[in-house]
């Protein structure tokens, strides 16, 4: 990989990562358009914790509240605090990523990335956020957040390890379809990731370092450099969806979604970008 595929990379990190169109299906499109090799599975995962950092800059004092009430509820105080109990949430709703992403492991760094999957993520999940959204009651806040809820979210995140259906798309949808309103929703997404993409960059960038990876290598300098402007760009838009959900729908992200996925297949079937490069 080279320095100026990393700096294009790092930048559609950054601006897709948060918004529900799947980072992962434009990092592995945008490779693919311009006639690079497949970044591969473990590129994309590592360069996450550069947005994910963004994600800690930005929530950091809800985050810390969060840790702090948690660990004092492991010695029995604080036990009610909604900031403890949200901790016990977000460790429940990460449980079905680790799992689910351990038993596919190979299928997510290598088959999952067929652009036809890609495309037909793109266009079924935009369907599916497009429902929820015209649907959800968008009356519960995240102090109302329960158990099977957690859970549910975990679940939908979990869908995310399909490039194209996106990890903030498939918990925001889950969250309207359980009735939370599109901020709550989307909040309660960004917290909720930071586990499992801390924890799954950090594994890869193990696998990395000793060789262990089943698709595409990694080139540390311009991975770096990906993941440190995947992290600038990140925290801006962070910023302007978080206000942007006060007033406005997912429908031009539906939208876009649809136009997406169809080009994809469209040009797939034309021959003109090959699907399976970089999957096996």
């Amino acid at each position: 990989m080279g320095w100026v595929e990393a700096v294009v990379l790092g930048l559609v990190q950054g601006l897709t990562e948060f918004l529900p169109i799947s980072s992962s299906a434009h990092l592995r499109l945008v490779g693919e358009a311009f006639g690079w090799d497949d970044p591969g599975a473990a590129f994309t995962a590592i360069i996450q914790i550069g947005t994910e950092a963004a994600v800690l800059l930005y929530f950091r004092h809800d985050i810390w509240r969060i840790i702090t009430a948690w660990v004092a509820s492991l010695g029995g105080r604080r036990k009610g605090d909604p900031d403890a109990r949200m901790g016990w949430l977000i460790i429940i709703g990460s449980l079905p990523i680790v799992v689910l992403g351990l038993l596919f492991q190979d299928d997510i760094e290598t088959t999952f990335r067929d652009l036809r999957i890609v495309a037909t993520a793109l266009i079924l999940f935009s369907l599916i956020l497009f429902w929820a959204d015209r649907v959800g009651a968008k009356r519960r806040e995240l102090d109302q957040l329960t158990v099977p809820h957690g859970i549910g979210y975990g679940f939908a995140q979990a869908m995310a390890l399909i490039p194209g259906v996106s990890r903030s798309g498939g918990t925001i949808t889950a969250g309207l379809f359980l009735g939370y309103s599109r901020a709550a929703a989307a909040r309660y997404s960004f917290l909720l990731a930071i586990p499992a993409v801390l924890g799954s960059g950090l594994f890869q960038a193990y696998e990395a370092l000793t060789g262990d990876v089943a698709g595409q290598g990694v080139s540390w300098g311009p991975t770096l450099l990906a993941t440190v402007i995947g992290f600038g760009v990140g925290l801006t838009v962070i910023a302007w969806l978080l206000r942007y959900l006060d007033r406005g729908s997912f429908a031009p992200f539906v939208v876009y979604r649809i136009v997406l996925g169809l080009l994809i297949l469209g040009l797939v079937f034309a021959g003109v970008l090959d699907p399976a490069s970089g999957a096996s």
